[in-house]
């Protein structure tokens, strides 16, 4: 083969492979079809109204539509396994929760590794749990709820929306902490763990805000703290566990975006700008905002970070309460 012809086939074999590596380099972004985020709760709740909101404005910005899927069952167990097995292609996306991402695996067998199976691509939205307690208790504070736990070993009690869920975890963190042993009594959701509340069936429970504030407001319950870092907005006269004599005490609910596991690095790269574009909008803060939640935006490997402290943290917890599905 001459020179001439030598140079013609290095230029067909240099046009060739940047063809079939262009797709890995800037694959097609928004994806040539419809986006899913998939949600692992019913509609109406907190979760989903907050992927609805994002939702709207991610589709917005990139002119496509992202169309929310509601799969709720196992407490949001069934759709971080139907992500993980999804296409990653950039069409799927998943809000995911701390339960599935964070505890679960250490409580119950999941089959999804969080770490392998799916990708970080940006924090979502925390939000904390309320400390209620029902009025005959008696107490007003968190120092007065811990006396009387400790004066009445295993005769306080508390609810949780299930073995495993974020109310559970946050009341057996407060068991650690407090050096108390409340008992606890699971439900199948938050409307019965309230209802028994309010009922005096059950003493106290660490409740989502929307599902609290409401009673508190009415003088049905008493709200002795909330378990983020800091007061949120909307409840500004309630103290957190932090205050109250725990320094460090955080319990957050929190979601985050993630994409199955195989997604290329650079469509995770977009997806986190448009994600964190989405967040960052005044629209979306202040309509998140008046939900009680509170937008957390970050890069892929803060996400990936926090997870892995949250990790950590949990499945602490989870060993020394000796905690396992029911």
């Amino acid at each position: 083969m001459n020179t001439l012809k030598l140079r013609h086939a290095a230029v067909l074999f240099a046009g060739a492979l940047a063809l079939t590596s262009a797709p890995l380099r800037a694959q097609d972004f928004p994806p040539n079809k419809p986006v899913t985020l998939v949600v692992g709760f019913a509609a109406g709740g907190a979760a989903d109204a907050a992927a609805r909101l994002i939702a709207k404005k991610l589709g917005e910005n990139i002119g496509q539509s992202v169309i929310v899927d509601n799969k709720a069952g196992a407490g949001g167990n069934i759709a971080h396994q139907f992500v993980a097995n999804g296409p990653a292609d950039g069409s799927m996306l998943l809000f995911g929760s701390i339960g599935p991402l964070t505890i679960a695996p250490h409580v119950m067998k999941v089959r999804y590794d969080p770490f392998k199976d799916l990708a970080p691509v940006s924090g979502g939205v925390n939000f904390p749990n309320v400390l209620v307690v029902h009025k005959a208790l008696g107490v007003k504070t968190v120092a007065e709820f811990v006396a009387l736990a400790r004066k009445k070993p295993g005769g306080v009690d508390f609810a949780s929306t299930g073995p495993g869920s974020a109310s559970h975890l946050a009341g057996e963190l407060f068991n650690q902490r407090a050096g108390i042993s409340m008992v606890h009594v699971p439900y199948k959701g938050g409307a019965p763990a309230m209802q028994d509340v309010m009922g005096e069936r059950v003493a106290s429970y660490f409740s989502a805000p929307p599902t609290a504030l409401p009673q508190v407001e009415a003088g049905r319950l008493v709200a002795l703290a909330t378990t983020g870092p800091t007061r949120p907005l909307y409840m500004p006269g309630i103290p957190t566990v932090a205050e109250s004599g725990y320094p460090g005490f955080e319990a957050l609910n929190w979601y985050a975006f993630v994409a199955p596991g195989k997604t290329p690095g650079p469509i995770l790269d977009r997806w986190n700008q448009e994600i964190v574009k989405a967040l960052n909008d005044p629209g979306v803060k202040d309509a998140l905002n008046r939900h009680g939640l509170t937008p957390q935006p970050t890069t892929r490997a803060e996400l990936l970070d926090f997870m892995r402290r949250e990790d950590a943290k949990w499945s602490g917890i989870v060993r020394e309460r000796k905690i396992v599905a029911e």
